[in-house]
């Protein structure tokens, strides 16, 4: 009985966490897409610590363009890994930039094309990113190379 009672409690107590990260997580969404970053910031932090995959991604877009803090491509790297990890395809696609740039880690290209065939592949998000890499084409070389990468260029 005092197994099934701890048990319970663990069940109990993870789920807590759980919808606590989500809600920090909607609540630091909310202040980021309203652009006030510096508010952001710290509910994204919270929930990212927590483990919530979303909230890791968004955070690391932060520190990837200097949003709310101090730029900084290393932290934006570790941060899209662990995203990326958790099988969140946006997360995979920014990590595979940072392979493919030499963006807070050593440059390789092997595991650039590696993220970047997850994350197009990638059921429910996959299209969306080939279809914004496509659009992003004759707006700059970095998609064409992307593209070219993943032998999607035509």
């Amino acid at each position: 009985m005092k197994k099934f009672l701890l048990a319970l409690m663990l069940i109990v107590g993870l789920g807590a966490n759980a919808q606590s990260a989500d809600k920090l997580y909607e609540e630091g969404k909310k202040l980021y897409d309203q652009e006030l970053y510096k508010e952001a910031v710290p509910k994204l932090q919270a929930a990212a610590d927590k483990g919530h995959y979303k909230a890791q991604y968004r955070l690391g877009r932060c520190y990837d363009k200097g949003d709310g803090v101090k730029e900084n491509d290393q932290k934006a790297f570790e941060l899209y890994l662990k995203s990326a990890k958790q099988d969140y395809a946006k997360a995979m696609y920014q990590l595979g930039r940072c392979y493919m740039k030499g963006k807070g880690v050593a440059a390789n290209q092997e595991e650039a094309k590696k993220w970047l065939k997850r994350a197009i592949s990638d059921i429910k998000h996959g299209d969306e990113i080939l279809k914004d890499l496509r659009k992003a084409k004759a707006d700059g070389e970095e998609a064409t190379k992307i593209l070219t990468l993943l032998g999607k260029n035509k």
